[in-house]
Order: C-alpha cells, then sequence, then structure tokens
C-alpha cells in the first residue's frame, strides 16, 4: 500500500494513477475528499480525511502503509509557512515510524551548491528543512531534489509560458541570467514511481535535472521558438528585487504575486545537479530524461489541446475561503444576502448544461466583459488570483477545479454547478446556476448569487455593487440562455443579444455577484 499526501495538488494529481499503472495500491489523505471525486481514478484509491497538521488524521493514513509519499507544503508567503512546513514534516516522520513505513518519498527543490542555507530563499530554506527533518525521522527516505518543472499546467511552466507570449520586448530581473537546469514533469513522476522500489539501505538526497542546462533567457527563447513566435528582445536590468519581480510576474502571468515570488527568488542563485545518481536506481529508458525542447513541445500541446490534468492553481491558495455554502439565512448568526434569477430556455437541458458547465475562461462570463476584465484587475491589484487562471479544461468542470477567481465547490453533471468566490473581498461569496425542468417540461435556468458579508465593510461592499446586479445577472441569464437556444438552432429573442458561435473567444470574465 502506498500513501500519497498531496494528491489535490500539481505533482500529486497526477502521480496518483502513475502508482495505479505501475500496479501499486493507494491511499490518499487529504483535507477535502470530495476535491477527489471527479478525477478519474477516483474509485480506484482509498481516501482518508485528514490534514498533515494533526496527528491523528497522519497516524491513521499510515496504517498498513509501505511508502509514504510526501508532496505537499505550505506556499512561500505569509507568516509562520516555515513552521507550519517543518511541524507537518515532523509528524508524517513520527506517524510513519510509528506506523512501520518501509520507506519514504519527498519531492523538495534543487538548492545551489556551495551556498550555505542560512543565505537561501524562504521557499528553498524550507524545502531544505523538511528534506532534513524526512531524513532524520528514523525511516528510511529518498528526497527528489528539482528546479524548474517543465509540464502542461505547472506554475514554472505557465511563468515561461505567459512571459514569452505576451512580451515580445522584456525589461527583465538579473535572474534572467542564472543558470538552471529544468526537468520534464513526465520524468518527476517516473523518479518518483521508481523510488518506491529502492534498497532499504539508501536514505539520501537525489538530485533531478533533464540533460539541459541553460539560462532563463535561453529558455524563454527556445520556447518562442517552438511557440513560433517571433525572436524576443531580453533585457537584464540588476534593480529588481525579488519583491518586484513577483509583483512584475504577478502582472504579466495568471500566476499571482504570492506565488511569483518563491519561484522568482528560488532563481537567484545557480541551480545545477551536482550528481545523477538516481539513474543507479532508476534506469533512464531510451529518450529519457526529456530534453527541454520536447518537454515544452509536450506541454504546449496539452495546453492547446485543453488536455491539462493538473494545473498549479489545483492547490488553494493561501487565504483563500474554505467555509461551506451556509444553508441558514442566519448562518453563524450573521447576514446572508442573495440575487435569485430565473428564465425559461427554449433548448433542451442538456444544451443548457453544456453552456453551463463551459462558462469562464476563453468562453467568458456573458455579460459585461469590461465590468469583469475590471474586477479581475481590482483583485490582482489588491493581491488576488484576478481572472487569468482560467480554466483547467475547456468543457469540462470537476470539484475542486479553479475557474478563474472562482473555485468549483460542487456540481452535479447536468444540473449543477455551485462556485465559491477566491477574489479579495470583506466576505464570502457564491454563485450557483442550474439546469432544471418545471411542471410543463420546460427547460429552466436558475441562478443564485449569495453574499456573507464580514463586518461593516462587508455591508458596505454588499449594498455598493448592489445597483450593479440587475445589470449584470441580467444580462448573464439573458446571454446563456441565448447561448443555449443558438447551440440547438433555435434564434434567440430579439430581447436578448445573439452569441458568438460555441468555442469561440469570448471577451474576458467578469465582475462577482458580491
Amino acid at each position: 500500500m502506498e500513501s500519497v499526501t498531496g494528491a489535490t495538488g500539481y505533482i500529486g494529481g497526477r502521480l496518483v494513477p502513475e502508482l495505479l499503472a505501475a500496479g501499486y495500491e493507494v491511499r490518499c489523505l487529504v483535507r477535502t475528499p470530495e476535491k477527489l471525486r471527479d478525477h478519474p481514478w477516483a474509485g480506484d484509491v482509498e481516501v482518508v480525511k485528514g490534514d498533515v497538521t494533526h496527528e491523528v488524521g497522519v497516524a491513521a493514513a499510515m496504517e498498513g502503509v509501505d511508502i509514504a509519499y510526501y508532496l505537499v507544503h505550505a506556499l512561500g508567503s505569509g507568516k509562520g509557512f516555515e513552521a507550519t512546513d517543518r511541524d507537518a514534516a515532523r509528524i508524517f516522520g513520527r506517524s510513519a515510524r510509528g506506523a512501520g513505513v518501509r520507506r519514504l518519498v519527498y519531492l523538495g527543490g534543487l538548492t545551489p551548491a556551495g551556498v550555505p542555507e542560512r543565505e537561501l530563499s524562504p521557499h528553498l530554506r524550507s524545502r531544505a528543512e523538511i528534506g532534513h527533518i524526512l531524513l532524520a525521522s528514523g525511516v528510511p527516505a529518498a528526497v527528489l531534489r528539482a528546479a524548474v518543472i517543465i509540464g502542461s499546467g505547472s506554475a514554472s511552466f505557465e511563468m515561461l509560458r505567459y512571459l514569452t507570449e505576451r512580451l515580445p520586448v522584456m525589461v527583465t530581473p538579473s535572474w534572467i541570467s542564472t543558470r538552471i537546469q529544468p526537468v520534464a514533469v513526465r520524468d518527476v513522476l517516473r523518479y518518483l514511481v521508481g523510488a518506491a522500489a529502492l534498497p532499504a539501505d539508501v536514505s539520501r538526497t537525489f538530485d533531478i535535472g533533464g540533460p539541459d542546462v541553460v539560462t532563463y533567457r535561453e529558455m524563454m527563447r527556445r520556447y518562442a521558438r517552438i511557440a513560433r513566435l517571433p525572436r524576443r528582445l531580453i533585457v537584464a536590468l540588476p534593480v529588481l528585487t525579488p519583491r518586484l519581480s513577483s509583483l512584475w510576474v504577478g502582472l504579466v502571468t495568471p500566476v499571482p504575486a504570492g506565488l511569483a515570488r518563491p519561484l522568482t527568488e528560488s532563481l537567484r542563485h545557480e541551480v545545477v545537479c551536482a550528481e545523477h545518481d538516481i539513474v543507479r536506481y532508476v534506469p533512464d529508458p531510451p529518450g529519457h530524461p526529456y530534453g527541454l525542447d520536447r518537454a515544452v513541445g509536450l506541454a504546449l500541446r496539452r495546453v492547446r489541446q485543453g488536455r491539462v490534468s493538473t494545473r498549479w492553481s489545483s492547490a488553494s491558495l493561501p487565504g483563500a475561503p474554505s467555509d461551506p455554502l451556509p444553508t441558514d439565512p442566519d448562518w453563524a448568526g450573521g447576514s446572508l444576502y442573495t440575487d435569485a434569477r430565473e428564465g425559461t430556455v427554449m433548448a433542451s437541458r442538456a444544451a443548457l448544461w453544456r453552456v453551463i458547465e463551459g462558462i469562464g475562461g476563453v468562453h467568458g462570463w456573458y455579460s459585461m466583459p469590461m465590468a469583469w476584465a475590471a474586477r479581475g484587475w481590482l483583485d490582482r491589484f489588491a493581491g488576488g488570483v484576478g481572472l487569468r487562471r482560467g480554466r483547467r479544461d475547456t468543457e469540462r468542470l470537476r470539484v475542486g477545479d479553479s475557474l478563474d477567481f472562482w473555485r468549483v465547490e460542487e456540481i452535479e453533471r447536468g444540473r449543477l454547478l455551485r462556485l465559491r468566490a477566491e477574489m479579495r473581498m470583506p466576505g464570502l461569496a457564491w454563485l450557483e446556476m442550474r439546469a432544471d425542468t418545471d411542471a410543463d417540461g420546460r427547460t429552466v435556468y436558475r441562478q443564485l448569487a449569495l453574499f456573507r458579508p464580514l463586518g461593516l465593510l462587508g455591508q458596505a461592499y454588499w449594498w455598493s455593487v448592489y445597483p450593479f446586479h440587475a445589470l449584470i445577472f441580467g444580462a448573464m441569464i439573458r446571454n446563456i440562455a441565448a447561448a443555449a437556444e443558438a447551440e440547438e438552432g433555435v434564434v434567440p429573442s430579439l430581447t436578448a443579444p445573439a452569441p458568438p458561435p460555441r468555442g469561440a473567444r469570448r471577451p474576458g470574465p467578469g465582475l462577482p455577484p458580491a
């Protein structure tokens, strides 16, 4: 039995099916089991609800386990993240030793040779500390250390992709000239699976990387060539601090500044593998490890085909709300404001559902695109995720998916989509969209926005946006109905503007319900 902690994240969500394909039985320890429900492999694993910071849950997940994968960490931002990482790793190590686990496997960050750990960025320093804790746990451990991971949906790849595609001329930080050794996500997964079969006497770190050692400047130029973009003009400046660099990355790419900062800080030092000893235990088959060009080409193809299995946004960001939808207007003693609308749709319920499930991303939000875009920019300015996270898949959603500045909280295929807001606001917000049938057999679209204000500021926020609800939500319900009707060849009513063809790029998404 293999235990995977972090199965809802970018690497964990890809490792689980690889372990299953290799013949292993898998147990997943997750805080929110519902996030695994819609994964294609969900029925093939055992799921245990728990948090790595609570020893009881971790100990229960370790019972009967041979190999335990540790693929969680607090993002390198916010106060106390290093202490959180440290405590969780110690709990994990103690629980594994107590349960008689045969091996621990951890994926950390590649640290620069010759640089004292105290001089590393907080992000890399914490990753190194976790490795030390697991190696000292009394359980044989394999600590794999990687630099930039290239794969569809990875934060590093998204940062590279958007910087290169959006900026034909770039004034960049000095880390653009730092040498790094990127590695394809497919090779990372291969090494992780192979680590389960390491001999019992092997307990150490392994550097893992691809065959290319390049600068970030060269990575961007090679990406431009593979994506068939004109040659990029790149000018490096030594004056941009890590904070300014992260704000710059957050402005240009979907990766928010809070996540961009640990990524850019880790590029201040050269990160090149000092050894490739892993090959003694996990031999590289022909064609592996993937070179940079092949890794970028495969990732780019997956993105363009809309076949991204996990994304960097699979894991919730620090501070993102996780409260469940309240079922009582007096929930927790506070107010709960609602905006409920419905309309008859001259199309089948299946056609309406296809429009609902395809909402957001390139399809937009069917009302006042400039207002949605403005709300997205305000959210980015306030340190939020904004609209540019888009979607993992252009047509299908699953519980836990990020969707612009929302997250899918519930989905009942063909009937209900509930989104929870992750934009910065003084309160909690949800948006429900339903495809129903009335007593006469007609298709009905029902739309419900809910807002639970926090304090006086939350009350002021609700009433300040309330006048816009009739415009935004009224247009939204009309345009969604028209899009469903157009999909079945029904001529839209004169009161509803004709939607663009299904799959066409629509203007960006917009203003939240509350």
